[in-house]
């Protein structure tokens, strides 16, 4: 897989990514791809990250079933950042049970939720503590 020889890795071996709804535009989650993730993700056609704070791969969706399909992959002209759209799977891409994990705003020096909670992250995650 020459293509992957193109992107330029971080000194971890990791590249940025970026979640868009493909449809609305709207950025949905930020995370981190290492090679396998990435050749895995682009072979399965579903999001494959690195989770840094798992130590491993990560299957978006595997314990929430909010799977992100992949619609398109780009990567930006400085070749180290990846812009994903995708088909997110139940609408819901947060743990915190929001459509955008950006669901925070900047408002009179505070932060606030603008974002509704679409789903209770305890009626998502039975198997596990949410963090």
């Amino acid at each position: 897989m020459t293509w992957l020889n193109e992107i330029r890795w971080t000194e971890d071996g990791l590249i940025p990514v970026i979640a868009q709804q493909h449809d609305s535009g709207k950025v949905v989650m930020f995370a981190w791809m290492n090679r396998e993730s990435l050749a895995l993700t682009v072979q399965e056609g579903y999001a494959v990250y690195w989770s840094r704070s798992r130590g491993r791969l990560w299957r978006k969706g595997e314990e929430s079933g909010h799977r992100q399909k992949i619609i398109g992959l780009f990567m930006d002209c400085d070749e180290d950042v990846l812009l994903l759209h995708i088909e997110q799977e139940g609408g819901i891409a947060c743990h915190t049970g929001r459509e955008s994990c950006f669901y925070r705003q900047l408002v009179d020096g505070q932060w606030q939720a603008v974002e509704p909670v679409l789903k209770d992250p305890a009626e998502i995650y039975t198997t596990h503590d949410v963090i």
